[in-house]
């Protein structure tokens, strides 16, 4: 009588621990299957700018993002524009070709997007036309920094 006792114990623990037993379903992660959203620079144009004392330059300009792009923070975005160099390591994407971009000419500073690029960083020629996915992240706050950015970017077309 106690060995079937014993074994039906034995019986009832393996059947509990089993009803514990991991799904070897993989998880897909969000980012990596969405698609991507264009953003235009007219969408991007779609900004104001307020007044506000800086503790090292005064008052500055300071960008108010639109609804539409703080939903898209940390989302994944295509661009297309120009390429513009920055320095020997550094490139932007912007609105305008060099001669008419943001430090050429009269453009704001909504006209261009910092790039970070998925692994190392490509050589490019100024005024190359791309397109290019990746992560897109406002800034609002730091004033020696972009307004836009696309992080983990990569080039997904070039003329």
């Amino acid at each position: 009588m106690l060995k079937k006792i014993t074994f039906a114990v034995y019986c009832g623990i393996a059947v509990f621990l089993m009803s514990f037993s991991v799904s070897k379903k993989e998880e897909k992660t969000t980012f990596e299957y969405q698609n991507p959203t264009e953003v235009t620079w007219k969408l991007l144009g779609q900004i104001d700018f307020i007044k506000k004392k800086n503790p090292h330059y005064g008052e500055v300009m300071y960008p108010m993002i639109n609804s539409t792009l703080k939903a898209l923070q940390g989302k994944k975005i295509k661009a297309s524009g120009f390429i513009v160099p920055i320095d020997n390591k550094t490139y932007a994407l912007s609105k305008n070709v060099f001669a008419q971009c943001f430090f050429c000419g009269n453009a704001g500073p909504e006209t261009i997007m910092g790039i970070q690029f998925k692994g190392d960083t490509p050589r490019l020629k100024t005024d190359t036309y791309v397109t290019m996915e990746g992560t897109f992240r406002y800034n609002a706050d730091d004033i020696d920094d972009w307004i836009y950015h696309i992080e983990n970017a990569v080039i997904t077309h070039q003329k």
